[in-house]
Parts: C-alpha cells; sequence; structure tokens
C-alpha cells in the first residue's frame, strides 16, 4: 500500500460514556463522499489515550465496518510499550484495517536505538504497512532522521512517516534521507502547503472531521504542482487551520466544532473538558466567519 493523500485522523463519538455507532459511521460516509483517501480511527484525535482495549479494538473494528472498502482504515495502534503496541496492531489487523499509524512510544523517552528497536519489533509482527508517527510535542522524544532512513532501510513494510514537529527543515532532512518510495505526510493542517513544497505527498488532518473536501482539494493541487492555487486556498483556510488546533488542546476543538454542527455530542473523556464559554464563543464566530454554522 502507498500513503499518500489525504487522510482524516478521526474523532471518536461518544454518547452517554459509550461510543456512538450512528455519528461514528455518519462521519465516516461524510468523509468517503468528500473524497478522502483513508481514515485513521483511535489515534490521538480519536481519544486513544481514554478508551480501554477492548473500546480500541471494536472503533476500529467499526471503522472497517463502515468504510467498507471505499478508503483505506490506518488504525492507531502504537503504544509506548512494544508489546502493547504488537497486540493492538495484531488485533487490528484481524478485523480488516489496511495499515497501522505507529506513534513514537510517549512519557518514557526512549533512545533512538530503543525507538528504533520498537519500531522494528512491531513491523516484524505484522503485515500491514506501518505509517511511523514522529510528533514530540505529544510524546517528548522525536524519531530520529536517521532511525527513521535506518527503518525504511530494515523492514519492508514501514512506508510512511507522519511528521507533526512543525519543522519544514526536518521535512527537508527527511526528504533527503528516505528513499524515494518512502513517503512523508503533514502531520499538520496548517503546514500542509509548505511541508508539501519540500517533499511530502499527503496530510493526516484534523479539520477534515469538519471540511474533508477542502483538505482533499488542498492536497490534491499540491500533488498536482499547482502551489500558487493551493497558496490561494491556504490563505483562505488558514484561520480555520490555525484556530480548530489552538483554541485548546486536540481534540476538543474540533469535537466542539463536528458537535455545534450537530453531527456528534461535545462529550469527552476525562480527564479532556468542554471548551469553556468563551473560547466555545470565539469557535462559533470562527466557523460562521466560513459558513459553516447555519
Amino acid at each position: 500500500m502507498t500513503f499518500r493523500g489525504t487522510y482524516t485522523a478521526l474523532i471518536t463519538p461518544f454518547r452517554d460514556d459509550r461510543i456512538d455507532t450512528a455519528a461514528f459511521k455518519a462521519l465516516i460516509d461524510r468523509q468517503v463522499a468528500a473524497g478522502i483517501t483513508g481514515i485513521v480511527p483511535v489515534g490521538t484525535t480519536g481519544e486513544s489515550p481514554t478508551v480501554d482495549t477492548d473500546e480500541h479494538i471494536e472503533v476500529i473494528r467499526l471503522a472497517v465496518e463502515f468504510a467498507a472498502g471505499r478508503c483505506q482504515v490506518v488504525a492507531g495502534t502504537g503504544a509506548n510499550a512494544t508489546k502493547e503496541a504488537i497486540e493492538l496492531t495484531q488485533a487490528a489487523e484481524k478485523v480488516g484495517a489496511t495499515g497501522t499509524l505507529q506513534v513514537c512510544p510517549y512519557y518514557n523517552k526512549p533512545p533512538q536505538e530503543g525507538i528504533y528497536r520498537h519500531f522494528r519489533t512491531v513491523a516484524e509482527n505484522t503485515n500491514l504497512p506501518v505509517m511511523l508517527y514522529s510528533v514530540p510535542g505529544r510524546s517528548g522524544v522525536e524519531i530520529g532522521v536517521d532511525t527513521a532512513a535506518r527503518l525504511a532501510a530494515d523492514c519492508k513494510n514501514i512506508v510512511s512517516i507522519k511528521e507533526a514537529g512543525g519543522s519544514v527543515e526536518r521535512v527537508n532532512q527527511l526528504f533527503q534521507a528516505l528513499p524515494a518510495d518512502f513517503s512523508i505526510l503533514s502531520g499538520d493542517d496548517p503546514l500542509t502547503l509548505p511541508f508539501m513544497s519540500c517533499g511530502a505527498v499527503g496530510l493526516v488532518s484534523v479539520a477534515s472531521n469538519l471540511v474533508p473536501e477542502v483538505l482533499v482539494k488542498l492536497v490534491q493541487t499540491c500533488l498536482d504542482g499547482d502551489f500558487v492555487g493551493a497558496l490561494a486556498q491556504q490563505k483562505q483556510w488558514y484561520p480555520l487551520f490555525r484556530g480548530l488546533m489552538s483554541l485548546e488542546v486536540n481534540p476538543v476543538p474540533i469535537k466542539e466544532a463536528v458537535a455545534l454542527q450537530g453531527h456528534c455530542t461535545n462529550e469527552f473523556r476525562l480527564p479532556l473538558t468542554p471548551l469553556p464559554d468563551t473560547a466555545k464563543a470565539q469557535l462559533k464566530t470562527l466557523l460562521t466567519d466560513f459558513s459553516l454554522l447555519s
């Protein structure tokens, strides 16, 4: 499988502390209708830290069922314990996921050799294509450029990296170090254009939960090499992308935005909480400015 195009890091809708399957199905149907390349259930945006193991696997199973072969399903099955990451990944493979997103081990801050061995061991225990996920703001450590290059050389099913370190220079370094067929994807909506101008070939998006057609168009415009056209789109939509990532920690603003449109509740699992009134008023103004609230 090639990871290229637009992927949505799905929110996980809850209702009365249970997965809201009807809202989840409707969300996936909207993604497919917009032409999304793939969906990524139970990543950080899907509140993976606060679902239990059975729920984690169930969300992936539901995503596979509701996608029904119409798009890729790249399951978020990373963990900071290698054994747990393997177990989640094998479960995802069993229920029909088409790929796996593997976050850099978080909190325990392993050295680069530990990161290398972690991902290599996960890859050796699955047939799924693996997308690495470097997000030092969440995990406390990044996947080093040399480590990514070692993994690409040594593990045939590690084929991509989601880059969310906020650095165009790092994308340049990855593009130099990785094989031509190893795909780099932006992990930040506001940085999609600059990252793709330096060699990224797609995006794992948060904002596409709300406006999938906008991100599909932006990414395709970049893939077509029309960076002047992409810049015009970026200028139009950047305030929304930025607002969804700055009003509060992700995924709170994006779930609140989808809830304001009536597609799900604004229910979170502690320690996440809904937006305070002031921030919610700002979000409503932002969505109204983009004609996203009736």
